[in-house]
């Protein structure tokens, strides 16, 4: 690494003189202030941006509005470890975070944490925003206040983040389609299962069914039914109560696609009716999901990398705040197709 004394030395000047020179700092003659330039660039000289940063001791804080993680869903919890073990390794440069936590699908628990975060003030953002129209919403008042923000798990067009870290959506369900097409028979039905509250506010699952429906209209070789379903939540009882009429008034259906990480719901209720006749994929690998795929309800899980989502966005939203390093718009994650014999693979 090129040093300031590099430059002095070989330009025969004070270490003072360069420092003034490289950073547009005192006056200095026009001569000399050219000499500077001209080594520095021969010597191909790169301001320490590290140790800039640690010099000028400002506090970065960083906010983090995120669903809770539940027993149920443990998916979430490792956005939040990705997060905290990225700013562990940024030490020692002065970087906080504050968790703003909301329970999947509750609008208004999401509200009222951008809400206080704003209340409370902050210098970037990292959102997952799996409601869309809040998001939309909050994303303006952000823009408004010329906070840097960057998406993980969802991406929304039309937003100025900074960047976005995570799969591809639409594609994600061309891969569940493709999953499901090679152990069809071609004549049989499939269902698609969303279990959301509000499906037309839920970005990412839109985008998976879009892709998935997408497969068949172009490169699959299925042409049964694709039935489509909305169930309000993964209770017994409102997957039973959506479940029951659809199989019994449906027969041929040989295949489900669950465009979230509750698959295991579903497993349950075939486990429950004693069906293993049905080809089951979802997505993520959890307890739950492992649980199910171990008894052989489950077929396929697509795998995101949530904590790698985490760790990234915290990376690009610092060196934006410290080096002013402005990130690639999108970056995709790759997606891991597990099966019962990949499993092990993924859990050890």
């Amino acid at each position: 690494m090129v040093r300031i004394k590099d430059i002095a030395e070989k330009a025969g000047v004070s270490i003072g003189t360069v420092d003034r020179v490289l950073h547009d700092r005192g006056e200095v003659a026009e001569k000399t202030r050219k000499k500077v330039l001209k080594i520095a660039d021969d010597l191909q000289y790169t301001p320490n941006l590290a140790a800039r940063t640690l010099a000028s001791k400002k506090n970065y804080t960083i906010s983090a509005i995120v669903p809770r993680g539940t027993v149920d869903n443990i998916f979430w919890n490792s956005h939040i470890e990705g997060i905290k073990q990225a700013i562990n390794s940024l030490q020692p440069f002065l970087v906080s975070v504050r968790f703003y936590l909301f329970e999947l699908n509750n609008e208004q628990e999401f509200t009222n944490c951008t809400r206080q975060l704003l209340n409370d003030g902050t210098d970037a953002v990292i959102l997952a925003p799996v409601l869309k129209n809040e998001a939309q919403d909050f994303c303006l008042k952000l823009d408004e206040r010329n906070i840097p923000y960057a998406f993980i798990d969802t991406y929304i067009k039309d937003t100025n983040c900074l960047a976005f870290i995570g799969e591809d959506a639409y594609q994600s369900g061309r891969i569940a389609a493709s999953l499901i097409d090679f152990g069809l028979p071609e004549d049989k039905d499939i269902l698609v299962v969303n279990i959301s509250k509000n499906l037309d506010n839920t970005q990412h699952l839109n985008s998976r069914n879009q892709g998935f429906l997408s497969y068949f209209m172009d490169a699959g070789k299925n042409t049964g039914l694709k039935i489509s379903v909305e169930i309000p939540s993964y209770s017994i009882e409102d997957i039973d109560a959506k479940l029951d009429p659809i199989f019994r008034n449906n027969p041929g259906i040989g295949a489900v696609m669950v465009s979230s990480a509750k698959t295991y719901s579903i497993a349950r209720y075939f486990e429950r009716r004693n069906r293993r006749d049905i080809i089951l994929v979802g997505y993520e690998v959890f307890d739950k999901n492992v649980l199910y795929m171990k008894k052989g309800y489950i077929d396929f899980l697509i795998r995101q990398r949530p904590y790698e989502q985490g760790e990234k966005a915290v990376e690009k939203l610092f060196n934006y705040l410290a080096h002013k390093n402005v990130p690639e718009k999108k970056e995709y994650q790759p997606v891991d197709i597990v099966n019962r014999e990949t499993l092990p693979l993924i859990l050890n």
